[in-house]
């Protein structure tokens, strides 16, 4: 069938398409302001994650030189790390826990009740980092008539607000866990390093006593200095790659720029003590005695300068595993919603109304050609 000929049928049953099309855009209104559900969504925004958010690890990864990320790419991979924080099972149980959502998930289980409210959730994160969710929660079947309304506008926010301590509380005990980690590890280091610490100091008084407290050339010192510098920094380096890969496999970029970094030093450190220098003795070519003591007098500066190192580290990583700070920040808290989301009334009506129309357009159609095929039979008889 052409198009006039379609606009014939609407011109001639216009009286009929229009109040059809009225009643039942009527009725329609009636069903979504008095039956359908309503829904409210409301949402909370989220900072992303400082890049010097904890004082412990990552102090380590700073001091190893080798967080070489934008700090914009640093942002988005932390919100990207806060967002499945927020989408898995841990932080659906939290919120379920909280307000006993149990009746209004339909859920007897924690495990059933979580992968509904997972479904539910909507989350995204913005390109600067931001990371913004909502759960939608709706009323029963007739909720502005049973007055529910106001409830559920108050749990929409709570859910996304209790999403909100769920991610709080869930990286606290990640980066408490982590501390305590790092802080066992370190214990374990300090320990051992003040052994040799004692030692080399014991070592180095003893033979100053029974060699007359042997003083070194200047230049010597320089060199033992220097010396010592290094290879304290090797040693801060070793610990640094143990307690990295607790956590890192060894393929991981860190690891690799590590490894790099002790090599380097351990060059620079087998030249300084292998080489003549017009400024810096030999180690090698000092005499007996001289040589004897800088080697204790070296290894005592190295050992004291890293068990400062471990000494400081130690405490940052033991406040870290104590601290009760919140560690997310919100920038916008999520507050009762004053729209719903669903249903659109306006736009949900007008879709209605064009779809009885063409309805009603369509079943004239089809009556039009039944009769015009029936008259032609009745014609060919």
């Amino acid at each position: 069938m052409k198009f006039h000929e379609l606009l014939q049928i609407a011109f001639i049953h216009r009286k009929k398409f229009f109040s059809i099309t009225l009643f039942g855009t009527f009725f329609y209104i009636l069903f979504l302001i008095i039956i359908y559900p309503v829904t409210y969504s409301s949402m909370i925004s989220i900072l992303p994650p400082e890049k010097n958010n904890s004082n412990g690890l990552s102090s380590l990864l700073q001091s190893s030189e080798i967080a070489n990320l934008s700090n914009l790419s640093m942002a988005s991979a932390n919100s990207q790390l806060y967002a499945e924080i927020i989408k898995s099972r841990s932080a659906a149980e939290y919120v379920i826990s909280k307000l006993n959502l149990y009746d209004y998930l339909g859920a007897e289980t924690s495990e059933e009740a979580s992968i509904r409210l997972r479904k539910l959730l909507s989350i995204e994160v913005t390109k600067e980092g931001i990371i913004e969710f909502s759960v939608p929660v709706s009323t029963s079947l007739f909720g502005r008539v049973l007055s529910q309304t106001d409830s559920i506008r108050n749990l929409s926010a709570n859910i996304s607000n209790a999403y909100a301590e769920a991610l709080d509380k869930i990286n606290r005990e990640k980066l408490s866990s982590k501390a305590k980690k790092a802080r066992i590890y370190i214990e374990d280091q300090l320990v051992q390093i003040k052994v040799q610490l004692d030692t080399s100091e014991t070592a180095l008084m003893e033979f100053q006593k029974k060699n007359k407290a042997i003083s070194l050339p200047e230049q010597m010192k320089a060199g033992i200095e220097a010396a010592a510098r290094i290879k304290s920094e090797m040693i801060s380096t070793e610990i640094n790659l143990g307690l990295l890969s607790k956590n890192l496999n060894e393929n991981n970029p860190s690891i690799i720029s590590l490894r790099s970094k002790h090599q380097q030093l351990k060059e620079q450190l087998q030249k300084l003590e292998s080489l003549n220098q017009d400024i810096l003795l030999s180690f090698a070519d000092a005499p007996s005695l001289a040589g004897k003591l800088s080697s204790l007098v070296r290894d005592v500066k190295i050992y004291n300068e890293v068990y400062l190192m471990l000494q400081q580290q130690y405490f940052k990583e033991k406040i870290q595993e104590n601290r009760d700070l919140p560690t997310v920040e919100i920038l916008d808290p999520a507050i009762p919603p004053e729209r719903a989301s669903s249903p659109r009334i306006i736009f949900s009506t007008l879709l209605a109304a064009i779809f009885i129309f063409l309805s009603s357009l369509l079943v004239s159609v089809f009556q039009t050609k039944e009769m015009f095929n029936y008259l032609m039979k009745g014609i060919k008889v």
